[in-house]
């Protein structure tokens, strides 16, 4: 055990707090506690959308995956040091989004050092987010997951990949990703808004089973970035 903790610490940089807890999970069956959070971003994008999304996705991970997230999402902004305190950071909006170089170092060091970034296109999000993560990984592009990609059956099974939430423009939902050295840190959902079904039930009236799959492919996504280094 203590050979296993010493190789995830190294391999995941400022998630030690995390690591440690979660290697003693796995040795003593006691619950790790940690907490995830959505980024604040500039350009005057709102960031803060779906704001009962987090939360009902934290519920539905700790009710059905037995996890203990804390019930509440954090809010972190892309150039603070406490982005580093998160496993899984949650990014969506309908406009602008401007990270200056700061900001942009501080997030490749995060996701380098074992963080793991879920953009989710609340509409309006595309040309801006890809614009800003080159300046995270000018040498890197996204690329869409094939559907036999771990994410999308890690904990409940997607054939097809993202199920489609809202319809935008009308195209199929797809699922890009930022894969640096092998390892997959960033998943960007694009002509889905998985994050709206994540909502309040009242918030769209969407059918709840339409709901439930959005719910269980967020489960797959925090499982993801929490449990693959």
């Amino acid at each position: 055990m203590k050979r296993l903790v010493t190789a995830r610490l190294s391999r995941i940089v400022g998630f030690s707090f995390f690591i440690f807890h979660f290697s003693f999970f796995i040795a003593t069956g006691q619950a790790p506690a940690y907490k995830i959070a959505k980024l604040k971003y500039g350009g005057g994008g709102d960031w803060y959308a779906n704001k009962t999304s987090l939360p009902n996705l934290i519920k539905f991970c700790n009710q059905n995956l037995r996890t203990n997230i804390f019930p509440e999402d954090d809010i972190v902004e892309v150039g603070s040091p406490e982005l580093f305190s998160y496993p899984f950071v949650h990014m969506t909006g309908h406009g602008n989004v401007v990270f200056t170089e700061a900001e942009a170092q501080n997030l490749r060091r995060y996701l380098l050092g074992g963080g793991f970034l879920h953009i989710d296109d609340n509409y309006g999000l595309d040309k801006f987010i890809r614009r800003e993560m080159k300046k995270v990984f000018p040498e890197l592009s996204f690329v869409e997951l094939p559907f036999n990609h771990p994410i999308y059956h890690v904990r409940f099974d997607f054939p097809n990949g993202l199920p489609k939430v809202h319809e935008h423009d009308g195209k199929s939902p797809q699922g890009f990703g930022l894969i640096y050295q092998g390892r997959l840190v960033c998943f960007y959902s694009f002509e889905c808004d998985l994050g709206n079904g994540w909502e309040d039930q009242s918030v769209y009236n969407d059918p709840e089973e339409l709901r439930q799959q959005a719910l269980r492919m967020g489960a797959n996504l925090i499982t993801y970035a929490t449990t693959t280094l």
